[in-house]
C-alpha cells in the first residue's frame, strides 16, 4: 500500500476528514513513496490541507511498464475500500470525501487509475475528484512550451521522450491513451468523468515544458462539460512543489480551497 499520514487535527475526534490518495512523481521510473521529498510533502500536506493522506507505492518501469503502476494504484484503492475499519482510518476518514492526487507522473496515475478503478468496481470508493499537479502527459505532436523549453534543466524534451519510451508498453508511441488523454478512448473517458460528477483540479506553471499540455487538458475537459478548475502560475519549474517548501505551502492553500468548495 504505502504510508498513511494523519494531520494534527485528527487528534480532535469531533469530525472526520477528507482522504487524499497520493501518487508520487518520478517519471514512472524513479523514486518511491518512502523518498524523503514525498514523505515531507505528504506530512506537510496532511497538516496544511487538514486531510488524511494515503501515499501509494507502485511498481516502476522499465522493469514494470504501464499499466503496472495503474494496476497497483487500483489495488491500493481496493485495499482502502476493504480496510475501512482499520484503526487509522475508521476514526478519522470521511469516506464520502475521497480525492485522488498526484504530481507529474503521479498525476497521470491518478487520472488513469481512477477511471480503471471505477470501471471495474463502481463501489471502490466514493471518489469526489482528482487533483492533478503538473500532470505528466505527452503526444507525438510537439507543443509550443515543449519547443520553447527543449533544453529545460528540470525536464528536457529528450528526457521527457526517454521516460515515455521506458514506461509505455513496448512498441507503443506517445499517442496512446496512457500518455495522451485526447486520443483513443480519451473523449469517452472524459464523458465518464462527467457522468461520475468528479471535480478536477489541474495545476501548472509557465516554467514547465508541459504547461501547454496541462492547459490543453483543462480546455478539453471544459469542452466536454467536466467540472474542472485550472490553477496556473508564472515562472517556477516542473516539480517545484517537491523541492521548495514555500511553493508547496502555496499549493496546499489551493488544494484545501478546492476540496472544501461546495459542488455547484
Amino acid at each position: 500500500m504505502g504510508k498513511i499520514y494523519l494531520p494534527r487535527k485528527a487528534l480532535d475526534h469531533s469530525s472526520k476528514l477528507p482522504l487524499v490518495v497520493f501518487f508520487h512523481g518520478g517519471g514512472f521510473i524513479f523514486l518511491s513513496a518512502a523518498s524523503t521529498i514525498f514523505h515531507v510533502f505528504c506530512f506537510n500536506m496532511a497538516n496544511d490541507v487538514e486531510a488524511v493522506v494515503a501515499s501509494v507505492e507502485y511498481r516502476l518501469a522499465p522493469e514494470h511498464r504501464l499499466p503496472a503502476a495503474y494496476d497497483d494504484a487500483v489495488e491500493a484503492l481496493h485495499w482502502i475500500k476493504t480496510n475501512q475499519k482499520d484503526d487509522w482510518l475508521i476514526n478519522h476518514v470521511e469516506y464520502s470525501n475521497v480525492f485522488l492526487m498526484g504530481g507529474s507522473a503521479g498525476g497521470n496515475i491518478a487520472y488513469n487509475a481512477g477511471l480503471r478503478a471505477t470501471a471495474g468496481d463502481k463501489q471502490v470508493s466514493n471518489i469526489q475528484g482528482l487533483i492533478l499537479v503538473q500532470p505528466f502527459f505527452s503526444g507525438t505532436l510537439r507543443t509550443g512550451s515543449e519547443l520553447r523549453m527543449v533544453n529545460d534543466s528540470h525536464l528536457s524534451l529528450c528526457s521527457n521522450d526517454m521516460l515515455w519510451e521506458l514506461s509505455l508498453p513496448v512498441g507503443v508511441n506517445r499517442d496512446n491513451e496512457y500518455c495522451n488523454p485526447a486520443v483513443g478512448n480519451g473523449p469517452v473517458r472524459l464523458e465518464e468523468i462527467k457522468r461520475l460528477g468528479w471535480r478536477i483540479l489541474v495545476t501548472g506553471c509557465s516554467g514547465d515544458p508541459l504547461m501547454d499540455r496541462q492547459v490543453g487538458l483543462v480546455r478539453l475537459m471544459q469542452k466536454e462539460g467536466v467540472r474542472v478548475v485550472g490553477h496556473f502560475t508564472e515562472g517556477d519549474y516542473h516539480g517545484v512543489q517537491d523541492s521548495e517548501p514555500l511553493k508547496a505551502k502555496q499549493l496546499f492553500v489551493v488544494i484545501k480551497r478546492f476540496i472544501s468548495s461546495l459542488p455547484p
